[in-house]
């Protein structure tokens, strides 16, 4: 039975999927079967983030009313095995999606995935309620800002209100931030941290090229989310 992460912010331009992208490239290229599935429909760049603009055929909407399997609608990444994308609906909003149906699919992408990493909105709207009721555990992705913090401290809080324990913070975008600096903003928003991800001027340009982070990349960045991916494993890797 596979695991699934919500990744959310309280804020948008935290870097949330980009976040999304890799941590499912790097799971996927760690030999997990992961499904990377885009929540925000308002604002769908989990495909740009991927690399699979061309591979988003159908999306959710085709699964929840039945039209395509799961199967069928979640596209493999040509270069990176093992990883696939559920693209968010194109004329569907949140509040329009029966929580039901949704949630029979998401069991279903549990049987098939070892890990499903949801792309939630920003903020704390109905997009992130039902990413929030559907997922095991969940990411907050903040930056170093004060606005930041104080918005994510209260995505936390509803994260908790919504029942879900295990709720980890990555700080992206970082400075030369000492680790008892990063402590201190995690103790502050109330969650703990499972890595800090450095500023990185190659995030960006793969986002220009449509291409995969870890594709474009094997140090800076595209480092720190592999490290994240196997802490998220288990595995003890000290946060640098």
């Amino acid at each position: 039975m596979g695991k699934v992460i919500a990744v959310s912010s309280g804020k948008g331009g935290t870097g949330k999927t980009t976040t999304v992208a890799a941590l499912a490239s790097c799971l996927a290229a760690l030999g997990y079967r992961t499904l990377a599935a885009d929540f925000d429909a308002g604002l769908r760049n989990l495909d740009i983030a991927l690399g699979m603009t061309d591979f988003a055929v159908y999306d959710l909407a085709d699964v929840l009313d039945g039209t395509s399997p799961l199967d069928e609608v979640a596209a493999e990444h040509p270069k990176i095995p093992g990883l696939f994308f559920l693209p968010a609906p194109s004329f569907l909003s949140p509040e329009e999606i029966d929580p039901a149906k949704l949630e029979t699919v998401i069991a279903r992408a549990k049987e098939s995935f070892d890990f499903v990493m949801l792309d939630a909105p920003a903020g704390i709207g109905a997009g992130f309620l039902l990413a929030a009721r559907l997922c095991d555990a969940a990411i907050i992705v903040a930056t170093e800002d004060a606005a930041s913090e104080r918005d994510a401290s209260k995505t936390a809080e509803e994260l908790r209100g919504a029942g879900i324990e295990d709720v980890r913070l990555i700080v992206n975008k970082t400075g030369n931030y000492k680790r008892q600096k990063l402590d201190e903003l995690a103790d502050g928003i109330g969650v703990r941290l499972i890595g800090a991800v450095r500023s990185d001027r190659e995030v960006p340009f793969a986002a220009d090229e449509e291409t995969a982070l870890v594709l474009h990349s094997g140090k800076g960045a595209a480092r720190d989310y592999l490290d994240i991916a196997r802490r998220l494993l288990g595995e003890n890797i000290p946060l640098k």
